[in-house]
């Protein structure tokens, strides 16, 4: 049997059919194909660029990949506005629309527990930025550290050079203190007012492009009616916070992938997929490295 040219993309299951008219075309409109009580979001993609040797090869584009994760991202969404999804990774593939059905019956109780549990709510991200120089100047004030300036400022060459090292440790240990109450504080104030709450891994300066440096990056899974709160808790902590030269970003709403932790426990490659691509959250990244 001669094989498929097109494989069959999916972006996300929905509990309902999403209105995906405003969807600009990629290869083709993204359609919706309903099994077992869901609604999975899909496009058909050339077997040519997303088979698994051209998909590696690729993915080392950066140009094509950026195109296509934005793409993603637009079908993503349009399918949030109107209705409830559990979103999948970038470029995952299925071989026909049978596969992909047969994934869907296998899965249907793990899904559609998400979709219960995804209803009503968003994802929000808060990622939290220190300069350092300017939280190091704040301390530098402290009472303690001033006493000991005029000590070494008093001292012989040879004590003041032991004493000035002593100060640098003593203010480098003050810094990471104030670093972690602040992280800790601010992501425990949030998560009071979430169902979910997920920290995860700094991203470099070469992600973020700022000069600050990253000290929380972290998920929340929001209902819908607690967002306002939720936004007025962020401001509060700006205020609170802003003269330690702490600058917060909060994004959102997102796909809610930091909240649909049950891709372990699914069966996907037995039910005939191509696989997935290893740029998991790659679209979460395409335009500010979101969590």
């Amino acid at each position: 049997m001669e094989m498929e040219k097109e494989l069959i993309y999916l972006y996300c299951v929905a509990d309902k059919a999403p209105d995906l008219k405003k969807v600009r075309e990629w290869f083709e409109k993204p359609k919706v194909i309903r099994h077992e009580g869901l609604y999975a979001v899909v496009g058909r993609v050339p077997r040519g660029d997303f088979d698994e040797e051209n998909l590696k090869k690729n993915l080392g584009d950066m140009d094509w990949v950026k195109e296509r994760v934005i793409s993603h991202e637009q079908v993503l969404e349009a399918a949030m506005a109107d209705s409830c999804v559990v979103p999948f990774k970038f470029a995952t593939l299925f071989n026909s629309e049978g596969n992909l059905k047969r994934m869907l019956a296998r899965n249907a109780p793990l899904l559609k527990e998400a979709l219960r549990k995804l209803e009503g709510h968003e994802e929000w991200g808060v990622k939290i930025y220190c300069g350092l120089d300017a939280l190091r100047a704040t301390l530098a004030q402290d009472k303690e550290i001033l006493d000991k300036e005029k000590e070494i400022g008093s001292s012989s060459p040879g004590k003041a050079f032991i004493l000035r090292k002593k100060q640098e440790e003593r203010l480098n240990q003050m810094l990471n203190a104030k670093i972690n109450e602040c992280g800790h504080a601010s992501f425990d104030r949030l998560r009071e007012l979430c169902a979910g709450a997920r920290i995860n891994r700094l991203l470099p300066e070469e992600v973020t492009e700022k000069k600050e440096e990253m000290i929380l990056n972290a998920a929340f899974l929001i209902s819908r009616n607690a967002v306002q709160a939720f936004m007025e808790a962020v401001d509060a902590l700006k205020a609170r916070h802003g003269d330690n030269g702490l600058s917060f970003d909060c994004t959102g709403p997102w796909p809610p992938y930091n909240f649909c932790d049950f891709a372990g426990r699914m069966e996907i490659r037995s039910a005939g997929t191509c696989g997935t691509s290893d740029t998991a959250g790659a679209e979460r990244t395409a335009d500010h490295g979101r969590a």
